[in-house]
């Protein structure tokens, strides 16, 4: 988080972020969302630019695994959980980092949403909020979700999804394109936007026609060469009806062109968030109330000593963690200490390993070296002869 609020978010009260007071009507949460490689950060970067006189929008960055954003942000998760040191601690791969990185920043969700609040009371009347570059990682995951959903009760919310137009000119990647869309808007439920980016290297106009015209996009589809034409074409019929509601806008996220459309295409999803997502997240809003009340009632049985104890826990499991001030070791998903004769048993077997891989790598050179004798041998005969 940037420097002010990395410092006193383990301080905010959250007595003042309560559900009673209901969805607000700022700030507008915008998620942005998109394949890898199409141009998404800097979207975010021309969106952000475009949007600050009349908006003052409030930054954050989700995603871990980035050296560095071409924007100043708000709220970082960088500066929340060490992205190098998961992946290190947990032996984890690009992807798994990201995912952990992202469960662990969702443990801070409440203080995040009251920071994104006390931003709308100052004047921020837009939240735009950059995702990790796997669109899959934030999508399917169960923090994408808590993130998504938990904005979406306390603040109107809406998806941008970028499109890039330039790999999007071949059928079949198009179709895989609007696949993804279709999920995200499915398992969101909330207003969708495609912004068509890169319109400054190809015209989006031929995307947008093979939204309307079938017979247009199954011409495109002919002349591609390929074993899945034939699960595209009835793709194609399938996403009929979701092409009739979709929101689409063509930008440059390099040259700024096709913002002021697009920034229109956003307000026009904000007002159908009020008309038709907000009751939806008003009902959502119900339930989480109802199940606090549940929660906050006494225990139905209580021991001897007058100790309340919660129905579904035994007395011998270990307590929670419950220090806030160690954010990167996940409760629960603390790497195990090893016993000494442990660690002697894999420092031995380490070794072990090394002098076989140098072993190897030495009768490979003394094996080249060989040949590389004998071929010098047959040429020195045949010079002689």
């Amino acid at each position: 988080m940037s420097g002010k609020a990395a410092s006193s978010i383990d301080d905010i009260n959250l007595d003042a972020l309560v559900l009673e007071e209901g969805i607000r009507d700022a700030p507008v949460c915008i998620i942005v969302l998109g394949m890898a490689g199409s141009g998404k950060t800097t979207f975010t970067r021309s969106l952000i630019e475009h949007a600050q006189a009349k908006f003052n929008p409030y930054v954050v960055n989700l995603d871990p695994a980035c050296r560095e954003v071409p924007y100043a942000a708000h709220i970082d998760i960088r500066d929340t959980v060490n992205y190098k040191e998961v992946m290190k601690q947990y032996q984890l791969g690009p992807n798994g980092g990201i995912v952990t990185a992202l469960n662990m920043f969702t443990t801070k969700m409440p203080k995040f949403v009251e920071l994104v609040r006390r931003a709308g009371e100052r004047g921020h009347k837009w939240c735009i909020i950059d995702t990790p570059g796997q669109i899959e990682v934030f999508n399917w995951s169960a923090s994408g979700s808590i993130i998504t959903e938990g904005l979406a009760t306390m603040f109107p919310t809406i998806v941008v999804y970028v499109m890039d137009v330039v790999r999007s000119a071949c059928p079949t990647t198009f179709m895989s394109n609007m696949l993804y869309a279709c999920s995200i808007l499915y398992k969101t439920r909330l207003p969708f936007l495609v912004a068509l980016n890169k319109i400054d290297i190809k015209d989006c106009s031929f995307v947008q026609e093979w939204m309307t015209d079938f017979e247009v996009f199954q011409d495109a589809l002919e002349e591609e060469h390929s074993y899945v034409n034939n699960l595209t074409r009835t793709m194609s019929l399938t996403l009929d009806t979701f092409y009739e509601h979709l929101i689409t806008c063509g930008v440059s996220a390099k040259t700024g062109v096709g913002y002021g459309p697009l920034m229109s295409r956003i307000l026009d999803c904000v007002a159908e968030y009020e008309q038709d997502y907000k009751p939806v997240y008003e009902k959502m809003r119900l339930q989480r109330l109802a199940e606090q009340q549940v929660k906050s009632q006494p225990a139905a049985h209580i021991d001897a000593a007058g100790t309340a104890v919660p129905m579904g826990l035994d007395l011998n499991d270990p307590p929670s963690n419950t220090d806030n001030s160690i954010f990167l070791m996940a409760p629960t998903i603390v790497p195990q200490q090893m016993d000494a004769d442990e660690e002697i048993e894999s420092d031995a077997k380490s070794k072990a390993e090394e002098q076989n891989f140098q072993s190897f790598v030495q009768d490979h050179l003394n094996a080249q070296q060989i040949k590389r004798d004998r071929l010098e041998r047959n040429q020195q005969q045949q010079e002689s002869k």
